[in-house]
């Protein structure tokens, strides 16, 4: 009996395992089937390398200054008497702007001059007087000598009554007045800024290894953040023929138009310098790039092979794509575009959207990407 309930349990547990072990099998072949059905292919989106005309661009940073600007200030002191422009305003060279009291100055030139009347005459007599030895060579000197004495006394008074007058000395436009009529100056005092905007230079620096690329008239294209995506044209007017010991950068001085005045001096601009000689290179959309610490690397579009070489194809005839991951040297960014020097060919197709799902091998269907522009 005992025998018996033995065997039976032993049966039991014997089918119990079996039936553990067919789960477990059965387990196994569906994940074998899952892995060994093909993927579906992932939608991505491609673009053509294509070969264009590069134009090389030497990037730096720098400065907007007036053709001609500078602080109006006093070399004398006094009482302003009358302001004679207005803030904002545009004035030709010569125009007043600024008169201070002079009315001590003035009652001295009178003087003055009547002192020279009279040494004009005394002169005119003792120039007939001393033909006649009426008069001796020494008195005949002592009055031109006078006569010089009176002159130089006027043009100095006239000098001096001058720089109570305040003129601008070439045309532009004026800066916010910083006095008013009464206000007592002391010399030196700044009355506005005179800045002459109808042309503008921009001042950047360029390290030493790149001196031979630019050359006086190369073109400039400028941008300020004022006015974005909007570029400014000049050229190259000056190169400085000194390297700065501390940095090992050349100066270097650009001249652009201003007619709308719309740039103002003082403004922090970005520029390139349009480098001569454009070359065919190889460029591709910036977001067929992929960046990563390791190098960057483009996926491009391949045909699918099989183990004799042979293009395998889909049920309508078509051959199957796959993503074909590839490093690449990159250079230059601009437009949207980005320069490939090295790991790609013209023509060659490559993913621009969807990397993200993508391994290398990974099956690819193409869909049209509507961000790129026509060409691409």
């Amino acid at each position: 009996m005992l025998r018996r309930r033995m065997l039976i349990m032993l049966g039991v547990v014997l089918l119990i395992v079996l039936l553990l072990a067919g789960y477990k099998v059965f387990a196994i072949y569906q994940q074998i089937q899952v892995f060994s059905t093909p993927k579906p292919p992932v939608s991505v989106a491609v673009a053509t390398a294509t070969e264009q005309a590069w134009q090389q661009r030497l990037p730096s940073v720098g400065t907007l200054k007036a053709l001609q600007g500078v602080n109006l200030s006093l070399e004398v002191a006094g009482t302003v008497k009358d302001v004679q422009f207005e803030s904002g305003q545009k004035v030709k060279a010569g125009q007043p702007l600024v008169q201070l009291d002079s009315a001590v100055e003035s009652a001295l030139l009178e003087t003055a001059q009547a002192d020279l009347g009279l040494a004009q005459l005394d002169y005119g007599r003792g120039s007939q007087l001393v033909g006649s030895q009426a008069i001796s060579k020494g008195e005949f000197d002592r009055l031109s000598a006078q006569l010089q004495k009176n002159k130089a006394t006027v043009n100095q008074l006239k000098a001096s009554l001058a720089k109570k007058h305040i003129v601008a000395p070439f045309s532009g436009t004026i800066g916010i007045r910083q006095v008013d009529v009464g206000d007592y100056l002391a010399s030196g005092t700044v009355i506005a800024t005179l800045q002459d905007i109808s042309s503008l230079y921009v001042d950047f620096y360029i390290p030493e290894h790149s001196v031979p690329k630019v050359a006086i008239g190369q073109p400039v294209q400028v941008q300020v953040s004022a006015y974005p995506g909007q570029q400014f044209p000049g050229s190259v007017s000056a190169i400085n023929p000194k390297v700065e010991n501390s940095t090992r950068n050349v100066l270097v001085r650009a001249t652009l138009a201003n007619p709308d005045s719309k740039l103002l001096p003082g403004m922090f601009t970005s520029l390139e310098v349009m480098l001569p000689n454009p070359t065919a290179q190889i460029v591709v959309p910036e977001g067929a790039i992929t960046y990563t610490l390791y190098g960057n690397s483009v996926y491009a579009v391949a045909e699918k092979k099989a183990e004799n070489g042979a293009v395998e194809k889909d049920a309508n005839g078509q051959p199957l794509l796959i993503a074909e991951r590839r490093f690449v040297e990159t250079g230059e960014r601009r437009g949207g575009l980005v320069l490939v020097s090295k790991g790609l060919k013209a023509v060659e197709q490559v993913v621009s959207a969807g990397q993200l799902k993508l391994d290398n091998g990974t099956p690819i269907a193409i869909s049209p990407d509507k961000n790129l522009p026509a060409g691409h």
